[in-house]
């Protein structure tokens, strides 16, 4: 992977946790779904570690909650 691909994925996963901080989006499938809706072409890579699907999740779970 370069510099690049890192860049974009990084941009595409900082999006994802924009999208849950909404409160718009129940869990992780829907904030992928719609970062893919979006034109991510890098929506699944960019949320493939375990990491980043738990923080996806707590973000909207937090954000439902308030």
């Amino acid at each position: 992977m370069n510099h690049q691909d890192d860049r974009s994925i990084q941009a595409a996963r900082a999006r994802a946790y924009a999208l849950a901080e909404t409160g718009e989006y129940d869990n992780f499938n829907a904030v992928q779904q719609a970062l893919a809706a979006e034109g991510w072409p890098n929506a699944g890579e960019a949320l493939m570690s375990d990491y980043a699907r738990k923080a996806v999740g707590e973000r909207c779970r937090l954000a439902k909650a308030h």
